[in-house]
């Protein structure tokens, strides 16, 4: 086909995901249509079909068909410009700043990539934190929509790919916090619980499956009780030992705990009512990870309004700082 690219990824590419990969190279291209051109086979990396999230690897050739706008597109109006407002928005996420990293704690209710009916995002707003640097932070990994907390943007391309590979290979720990409905047993365990996607456009939503299910995908995570308010609710503390899309959410619902707020996987039995707020309790309290300039990076984000206030109704200590999980594997 007449236009279409070949191109190799680079050393320091290495361990990025292809969504980011073209964010980098093609910035004029929208989240939405990568994804139908990976959905039709037309962006291929050496030869096979990949997916927004999947890794690529130095030396690997992706192919690029044409990506002149499409008629259907012509009449759209170009991406807005930031204005002030968003620029000092952005700005007041960020937590941590170095000449490789930059460290967010993001709001639950904001999407960190756009996709269908989804124009206000995280990634629309990378332009306005560039502050010295010439080319905007890239996205290195994500959290829901809902969830809140812990967001790290690298600044240059290889920290982008160092950060990557501490990713895919499990360097980092994440450290969540979630407020759950009753109260697990044991007090801490593992959830080994293969987990599948089913369901429509617009209702992207895992579900348990048994271990040889056809495209089932492995997935673990751990959790510790922190505190407990009677029998009604738990604290709890979670890491994810696979990276799963809504694992921690899928995982609680499915031992009969699910996260407060998250009326997706838990239903009506999700929100307890009285002064808890119906959103998601669930949050990135902490990530450690092994920093691109060498040694270990640690950051922590404060909880978020609406999960502050159901801790001061519970009497629970926001800035407690337990890692029931440091001595683990």
């Amino acid at each position: 086909m007449s236009g279409v690219e070949k191109k190799r990824v680079a050393p320091d590419e290495d361990g990025m995901r292809l969504d980011r990969w073209f964010a980098a190279h093609y910035p004029g291209l929208t989240y939405g249509r990568l994804q139908k051109l990976l959905r039709t086979g037309q962006v291929r990396v050496d030869g096979g079909r990949a997916k927004a999230n999947t890794r690529i690897e130095r030396g690997q050739e992706i192919r690029v068909p044409p990506l002149s706008q499409p008629a259907a597109e012509a009449g759209a109006a170009p991406a807005k410009a930031l204005s002030e407002r968003d620029i000092h928005f952005v700005r007041s996420l960020v937590i941590h700043k170095d000449d490789d990293i930059l460290a967010l704690n993001k709001p639950p209710g904001l999407a960190v990539q756009g996709g269908s009916g989804t124009t206000e995002h995280l990634d629309r707003l990378l332009e306005g934190l560039t502050f010295e640097k010439t080319e905007r932070p890239r996205l290195v990994h994500r959290l829901d929509k809902d969830t809140s907390g812990v967001m790290l943007l690298a600044r240059s391309r290889d920290a982008a790919a160092k950060l990557g590979r501490a990713l895919k290979h499990r360097s980092a720990r994440k450290l969540y916090w979630a407020l759950v409905i009753g109260v697990p047993k044991p007090a801490q365990g593992e959830i080994n619980l293969p987990l599948i996607k089913r369901g429509g456009r617009g209702d992207e939503r895992v579900h348990p499956a048994e271990p040889d299910a056809p495209e089932a995908k492995h997935a673990v995570s751990r959790y510790a009780i922190l505190e407990r308010a009677g029998r009604r609710l738990s604290w709890l503390a979670m890491t994810p030992i696979t990276g799963r899309t809504h694992q921690l959410r899928a995982h609680a619902a499915a031992i009969g705990h699910p996260i407060v707020g998250d009326g997706k996987y838990g239903g009506a039995e999700a929100h307890p009512g009285g002064e808890i707020p119906r959103k998601l309790h669930l949050h990135a309290r902490r990530l450690t990870i092994p920093h691109p300039r060498g040694g270990m990076f640690d950051i922590a984000a404060p909880l978020p309004q609406h999960m502050l206030k159901t801790w001061e109704v519970l009497g629970f200590d926001p800035e407690d700082d337990r890692d029931p999980f440091a001595d683990e594997d």
